[in-house]
């Protein structure tokens, strides 16, 4: 069966309205690292029933996010995953290099700058700051850690678009401030605490502690539910 979805958009391209809920947007994300896997792995089509099932969702989910932003399926093939892959990156804005700054080269920025992934996706962190002196001119996973006073110059000599915070939260409104002024226009936030920003910058906060509560409240309740129904032993009348 053909995957359907409403005729009032192209594929890759954004409804009118833009009116997509970021819980979709994150979905996708979703769906195109577990795409670019399977090609990885070989494999050329996919059904929507099976995508959900590798993800934990269902057949009607799959299509309905994907419903969003094209016509996507072929009559009895499903989906081309290579042709799927192309769409979400066009959608999610990664058919595009993106230069990234970021702010704050402690343990957890330094981490950051090691990853991989960053660049698989179009990413690259292109210069990295530190208000600590005894920071400033040491290198890092190739990059040499600049002064805050050297952040507004860099962004604009690099083209720099998006920037990532990573400093303590006492700290992190400041520092938005600084990449607001230097013109970034989307900031990923990883210090727990909400920031400040004028309407046109976009944030996404990262705060790890919540991120495991909600894992262990996910742990909690299954144990709570495991424990009001515990499952049954022997037999009938045994």
């Amino acid at each position: 069966m053909a995957e359907s979805r409403p005729q009032s958009a192209q594929p890759g391209e954004l409804p009118s309205d833009a009116g997509v809920p970021k819980v979709v947007v994150s979905r996708l994300s979703l769906y195109l690292r577990e795409l670019q896997r399977l090609e990885t792995a070989g494999q050329q089509t996919i059904s929507s029933g099976q995508l959900g099932t590798l993800l934990g969702f269902s057949d009607a989910q799959v299509r309905k996010d994907l419903g969003f932003f094209g016509q996507f399926g072929y009559p009895g093939v499903g989906y081309r995953c290579d042709e799927l892959i192309r769409a979400m990156r066009d959608i999610l804005g990664t058919n595009q290099a993106w230069n990234v700054v970021m702010v704050g080269v402690g343990n957890l920025g330094q981490a950051l700058l090691g990853y991989r992934g960053f660049g698989r996706q179009n990413f690259t962190i292109v210069a990295a700051f530190d208000a600590d002196p005894a920071k400033v001119g040491h290198v890092v996973q190739g990059l040499t850690i600049q002064p805050l006073d050297e952040l507004a110059a860099t962004v604009r000599e690099r083209h720099v678009r998006l920037g990532m915070i990573v400093v303590p939260a006492a700290r992190a409104q400041e520092v938005a401030d600084r990449l607001v002024a230097a013109g970034v226009e989307g900031i990923v936030n990883f210090a727990p605490v909400t920031l400040t920003l004028p309407p046109h910058v976009q944030n996404v906060g990262v705060d790890l502690a919540i991120e495991l509560e909600q894992l262990s409240f996910a742990v909690t309740a299954k144990l709570a539910k495991a424990a009001e129904f515990p499952p049954a032993t022997g037999s009938p009348g045994g």
